[in-house]
C-alpha cells in the first residue's frame, strides 16, 4: 500500500480497466490511497473449452518450462485440465498474482523481479533454450514481445496455448455518463494501466478529449510509451501490474498536485 509519508489520492477518481468481475485489489488499493474507483470493463475474459485448445495445452504441459501471462491464464487452463508440477519442470509466472494463482493449484513458480514480459525474458531459466522446450500459457491477442523473443531463441522450442479470449463488451449507459461526471475535473482523475488491450477499447468507445487530460499510472514502461503516443501527457511507471505498486507509484507522482 502507499506509505504513509507519500501524498495520498484524496479526492481522486480512478478509472479501473479490469475485465468485468475483477475489480475488487484495485478498488482496495485505491480507497487505501483515499481514492474512489469507477469500473470501466471495456474487456471480457471468455473461457475456452474445445478439443483443439485441449491439446495445444497437453502439449504445453509437457515441455521443460512453463510460463504463465496471468491469473486468468492459470485459471482458465486448470479449468480444462488440473495443474500439477512435474519432476524437473520449471514454472515461471510474470507476477505475484500469477504467483499465487498457481499456489492455489500446488504449483511453486518464480516471478521476475520485473514483473512485465522484459522481466520475464531476463530469468535465467529463459536465457539458454538449447535443448529446452518452453509451453506459453496465455490469452488470445497477448504478450506478442514474450513470444516473439523466446521464438527468435529457439525457433522449435515453443509451445503456445491461448486458454482465454479477452472480448470487447460496450460500456453501458450509465458507465458513460459516470466516466462523464468525473472527466468534469481531469485534474483529479486517475487511469490505471495494465492492458494495451483495454486502452486501445477504451479510446474506441470513449470520444471525449477530457480523456487525454487524465493522469495515467501504467504497469510497465512499455504500456507508458503507448498512453503517451495515445496522447496522454502526464504518465508515470509502476513497478508492476500490482494494484499496490501502481497507487503507490501514482501517489508519488501525482498526490502532491494541487
Amino acid at each position: 500500500m502507499p506509505s504513509a509519508h507519500l501524498p495520498r489520492l484524496n479526492d481522486w477518481t480512478v478509472l479501473s480497466l479490469r475485465p468485468r468481475g475483477q475489480h475488487a485489489g484495485l478498488r482496495a488499493a485505491a480507497t487505501h490511497a483515499g481514492a474512489r474507483t469507477l469500473a470501466l470493463s471495456v474487456l471480457a475474459i471468455r473461457r475456452r473449452d474445445d478439443a483443439a485448445t485441449r491439446a495445444e495445452l497437453a502439449e504445453a504441459l509437457g515441455t521443460h518450462i512453463l510460463v504463465c501471462t496471468s491469473a486468468n491464464a492459470v485459471r482458465a487452463a486448470n479449468a480444462l485440465t488440473p495443474l500439477r508440477m512435474r519432476r524437473g519442470q520449471a514454472w515461471l509466472a510474470v507476477g505475484d498474482g500469477t504467483r499465487f494463482a498457481l499456489s492455489r493449484f500446488g504449483i511453486t513458480a518464480e516471478t521476475p523481479a520485473r514483473m512485465d514480459s522484459e522481466g520475464l525474458l531476463a530469468m535465467p531459466a529463459l536465457l539458454d533454450l538449447r535443448g529446452r522446450s518452453v509451453g506459453l500459457i496465455t490469452g488470445s491477442g497477448g504478450r506478442g514481445v514474450l513470444e516473439e523473443a523466446l521464438r527468435a531463441r529457439n525457433p522449435e522450442a515453443l509451445r503456445r496455448v491461448d486458454v482465454y479470449a479477452r472480448e470487447t463488451v460496450p460500456l453501458g449507459s450509465a458507465r458513460v455518463q459516470a466516466l462523464g461526471t468525473v472527466l468534469e475535473r481531469p485534474q483529479r482523475v486517475l487511469l490505471a494501466l495494465s492492458s494495451g488491450e483495454a486502452l486501445q477499447a477504451l479510446l474506441a468507445q470513449v470520444d471525449d478529449p477530457r480523456l487525454l487530460e487524465v493522469a495515467v499510472v501504467a504497469a510497465s514502461e512499455r504500456l507508458a510509451k503507448l498512453a503517451a503516443s495515445a496522447g496522454f501527457t502526464q504518465v508515470a511507471t509502476a513497478s508492476s501490474a500490482r494494484p499496490t505498486a501502481l497507487m503507490t507509484a501514482a501517489a508519488s507522482a501525482f498526490g502532491g498536485q494541487r
